[in-house]
């Protein structure tokens, strides 16, 4: 097992489903997705997901992500989170860099992700991992906020970062 100071990152398995919804629902930052969705997320796309577990083997941090079918050398982050006693701590930033070098045998050369203008953290997060790995980082609306159900929401700009180095 990992130390606390460094975590074991590696692809989920479905077991790991319940407590990543709860690190999901307690970063209150994140889009919730229902317990059912981050259960078929692992059992479908456990190859293109991190988990990261402290000391004691309990999941401390995710990503999940997916291929996009049009572009298969482009992996999309959907949603990345720490638990709250680990932020600050560049656990993300592994988990993004661990991912990007499980999959760069498959040919993937691009991450994409979206976030809102008021993510700041997130900001941050996918402009350090661009400067890390030499590459460019292109900036649009995906989808305007008028498109989601619930008032107020903001739009969805979409992170394009590649190609890695």
């Amino acid at each position: 097992m990992a130390t606390q100071t460094e975590p074991l990152l590696e692809p989920p398995g479905i077991e790991d489903g319940a407590a990543v919804w709860r690190i999901a629902r307690d970063s209150r930052t994140l889009d919730l997705n229902s317990p059912y969705s981050y259960l078929l997320l692992f059992r479908d796309f456990a190859a293109t997901s991190v988990v990261a577990r402290g000391g004691d083997g309990t999941p401390i941090g995710f990503t999940t992500g997916y291929l996009r079918p049009d572009r298969p050398d482009t992996v999309v982050v959907w949603q990345i989170a720490v638990e709250g006693d680990h932020r600050g701590r560049g656990l993300a930033a592994a988990m993004l860099d661990h991912l990007v070098r499980r999959l760069r045998a498959r040919g993937v050369g691009h991450l994409e992700a979206t976030v809102t203008p008021g993510n700041t953290a997130s900001d941050r997060l996918f402009t350090l991992f661009a400067r890390r790995h030499g590459a460019a980082l292109e900036r649009e609306v995906l989808f305007d906020g008028a498109l989601f159900p619930e008032e107020g929401h903001e739009p969805e700009v979409l992170y394009r970062v590649g190609p890695l180095r």
